[in-house]
């Protein structure tokens, strides 16, 4: 059983996995429209993932025998100048996902939960293997200046690595 601190703290970090949910959709959308069906395939491969993420809290905190509560969700911005502007956006968004989680596993500390801090170790190697690739993503776009064929090259790269999401399940540590 976790404490209501840990429960409060853990809804607003389901109801910020659905928000970035929400921020990848809107990035591939707009890259859809700009004819980048990498970049958009990529965008909607974290769009998954992201829901996957919160489902995977909801039910820590169902396993808990804490109660579950859907928190607002912002809109996302829906619009970037362009993939290196959505990409640089992209690891904005994860350092601050990443201060979230360290943020959780610094409250599982002081309220001396450990299985807490266990569950949570996952999500911090997912969040360094996220800042990773999309820093190597990054730094392509701005190696090719961002547009023409070495555009188009990274975009088929990038659509290429897109792997199906895991279910629920399968996504458990």
């Amino acid at each position: 059983m976790i404490t209501q601190t840990i429960a409060n703290a853990l809804n607003s970090q389901v109801g910020r996995e659905f928000y970035s949910a929400y921020f990848y959709l809107s990035m591939s959308a707009q890259s859809d429209t700009l004819g980048l069906k990498g970049f958009a395939s990529w965008f909607m491969a974290k769009y998954n993932e992201e829901l996957l993420h919160a489902m995977k809290i909801y039910q820590y905190i169902l396993n808990q025998s804490a109660q579950v509560k859907l928190l607002p969700i912002d809109q996302p911005p829906s619009t970037f100048e362009g993939p290196l502007a959505m990409y640089e956006a992209t690891l904005a968004h994860e350092q601050q996902v990443t201060k979230n989680i360290n943020d959780l596993i610094d409250l599982a500390m002081s309220e001396r939960d450990h299985a807490t801090q266990i569950f949570l170790h996952w999500f911090i190697t997912e969040q360094i293997e996220e800042e990773a690739t999309v820093s190597e993503i990054i730094a392509k776009i701005k190696l090719v200046g961002g547009r023409g064929d070495g555009l188009f090259m990274i975009d088929n790269q990038v659509g290429q690595k897109v792997s199906l999401p895991a279910t629920t399940s399968s996504a458990a540590p």
